[in-house]
C-alpha cells in the first residue's frame, strides 16, 4: 500500500525540482526526504526518479503516480470537509494568506464577520505575496488565501488548487499633477497605450522583482512600446504615491492601492486594464465549513463600488 505522506513529498519535488526545496518547503531535512522517496519507490516497485546533476527528474511512472497522488489528496480534502460537516460547529484554526492591500480594505471587516458567526474559530492571517501562495497552500502552510491576477499577467492554473472569484478592481496610472498628461483618448475610453508611452521617459516605480505587481507594470509597458526605466522598487502602494507626489516616478496602482483622501499632488488616469482578485484553497477544500465561512464573510465584506466588477467576468 502506497504511504500518503511519501506521495505528498513525491507531489511537491515535481513542483520544486529539487530535494532540497522539498525538505526546505516542508521542515524536513534533505536526507529525510529522499529516504522517503526511495521507500517509495521500492512500495511502487519501479523508478520513479531520475537524477540529473544536483536536480532530479521524474520517469514516466513517476510523473502518472503524481497524477494519482493528486486525486489522492483532493479525496482527503472532500474527506476532511465531510467530517468537519459532519462534526457541526466551527473551532480551531484557520491559516489564511493576503496581500496588503486586500489585508487592510477587506479581510478586517470579514473577521469581525467570521468572530461573530463563529467565535470558535480562530483566524490567523499571514500577508502573502500571491507568487507564493500555490506552494503554502500545497505545502499545508495555509488554508486559504487570497490572489490576484492582472490582465497582463493572467494567472497559471495551479495542480492541487482550486480557486473561487471574489472581485475585480480598475487601474490607474499615477502621475504628478504637474506632467503633462498625454493626448487623450476617445470619450470614456481611456488609451491605455498612449497614457503609459506619454511617460515612456520618465522614471518608473514599481513593486519588487519576482512579484505579480511588478511583472504587471513592466508588461503593460512593453504591451505599449516601450520598457520602463525603473528607479524605485516599493511594494506599498501608499508609499508609491507617497514618491509619485513627491516627484520620484509615476505608477501603476490598483484601485484598493489609492483609497483614502485624494492628494493634489498626484494625478490618476484610469486605464482599461484589471486586477482579479479570488480565493485559492487545496482542491477538494472547497466545501470544508471553515473555507465556506471566510469566503462568505469575503463577499460580505467587499466594497460596494467593487462588487460589481466581479473577479473571473
Amino acid at each position: 500500500m502506497l504511504d500518503v505522506r511519501r506521495l505528498r513529498l513525491l507531489r511537491e519535488l515535481a513542483r520544486r525540482g529539487t530535494i532540497a526545496a522539498v525538505a526546505e518547503a516542508l521542515t524536513f531535512s534533505p536526507s529525510a526526504v529522499s529516504q522517503q522517496l526511495g521507500v517509495l519507490e521500492r512500495e511502487a516497485g519501479l523508478p520513479l526518479l531520475e537524477r540529473t546533476g544536483r536536480r532530479v527528474r521524474l520517469t514516466p511512472a513517476g510523473q502518472n503516480l503524481v497524477r494519482h497522488a493528486e486525486a489522492v489528496l483532493e479525496r482527503l480534502e472532500q474527506a476532511d470537509a465531510d467530517l468537519a460537516e459532519a462534526r457541526g460547529g466551527l473551532a480551531g484554526a484557520l491559516r489564511i494568506g493576503a496581500f496588503p492591500t486586500a489585508t487592510r480594505a477587506i479581510v478586517p471587516a470579514a473577521l469581525i464577520d467570521l468572530a461573530r458567526r463563529h467565535p470558535g474559530l480562530e483566524p490567523m492571517v499571514s500577508e502573502t505575496d500571491p507568487a507564493a501562495v500555490a506552494h503554502a497552500l500545497r505545502a499545508g502552510d495555509l488554508d486559504v488565501a487570497l490572489v490576484h491576477a492582472y490582465d497582463f499577467v493572467p494567472a497559471e492554473p495551479e495542480p492541487g488548487l482550486a480557486t473561487e472569484p471574489l472581485y475585480g478592481e480598475a487601474m490607474y496610472l499615477a502621475a504628478p499633477a504637474g506632467d503633462d498628461p498625454g493626448p487623450p483618448g476617445e470619450p470614456g475610453e481611456p488609451d491605455q497605450g498612449a497614457a503609459l508611452r506619454a511617460h515612456a521617459r520618465a522614471p518608473w516605480i514599481t513593486a519588487t522583482p519576482g512579484t505579480l505587481c511588478h511583472a504587471m507594470t513592466v508588461r503593460a509597458c512593453q504591451a505599449a512600446g516601450f520598457t520602463p526605466r525603473v528607479r524605485h522598487r516599493v511594494d506599498e502602494f501608499a508609499t508609491v504615491l507617497a514618491l509619485v507626489a513627491a516627484g520620484q516616478g509615476v505608477a501603476v496602482v490598483p484601485q484598493l492601492g489609492v483609497t483614502g483622501p485624494a492628494d493634489p499632488a498626484v494625478r490618476l488616469t484610469r486605464l482599461l486594464m484589471q486586477r482579479r482578485t479570488n480565493l485559492a484553497f487545496r482542491s477538494g477544500a472547497g466545501t470544508h465549513p471553515a473555507v465556506a465561512a471566510f469566503g462568505a464573510a469575503l463577499r460580505a465584506a467587499v466594497p460596494p463600488d467593487l462588487a460589481g466588477s466581479r473577479a473571473g467576468t
